[in-house]
């Protein structure tokens, strides 16, 4: 089973890699944004639980993330593999995934992060709010704020699995295509 932590700050590309990484090596893409959005309007148990704690402003815990991300996974018992997009995001979050997956007989293959310095990725945000209505990706401020996060409290989440020896890099600037390519050589290898 391939199962891919695909990683890297918010403008980095993530969410445009996942779908052709998807279709070749047909896995299912598993985004925590939309795990929630999903839960949250469907009413379901975990996507109210969250909801109480984001009306009070406050983060989920990551017993409710987990929980549905695993409720996921289990919906897939056919899958080929699963990318991970924004899970883990802290050192808890990945021994959590291990210890589920684990407990399925399989773990993950690689953190595949894409890098992308952080001028390009003020850029990419600026653009992306202009071609895809995200007005949080217009202010400069929230976005250097994202990027500052990501830096803090994501980032780290990387020693974890370069302990594992699981951490792939690959240069997340070129053409759509040039990236893509960059990605297929590292998880061909794997």
């Amino acid at each position: 089973m391939l199962n891919l932590v695909l990683f890297g700050p918010p403008g980095a590309g993530k969410g445009t890699q996942s779908a052709f990484l998807v279709d070749r090596y047909e896995l299912v893409h598993l985004s925590t944004g939309d795990l929630f959005r999903f839960n949250i309007k469907n009413e379901t148990e975990l996507g109210q639980l969250a909801k109480s704690y984001m009306d009070k402003g406050q983060l989920v815990p990551d017993s409710v993330t987990i929980s549905m991300l695993e409720d996921a996974v289990n919906k897939n018992p056919q899958a080929k593999g699963f990318i991970f997009d924004g899970f883990p995001r802290t050192h808890g979050q990945a021994q959590a995934l291990d210890a589920f997956l684990e407990g399925r007989s399989t773990g993950i293959t690689s953190m595949v992060a894409l890098e992308v310095p952080e001028d390009e990725l003020r850029v990419r945000l600026a653009e992306r709010a202009k071609t895809s209505g995200r007005p949080d990706d217009a202010d400069p401020s929230i976005i250097q704020n994202r990027i500052d996060v990501y830096n803090a409290e994501t980032a780290p989440v990387k020693d974890y699995y370069e302990g594992q020896a699981k951490y792939q890099g690959v240069d997340g600037v070129g053409s759509i295509e040039e990236i893509t390519d960059r990605l297929v050589g590292i998880i061909d290898a794997l």
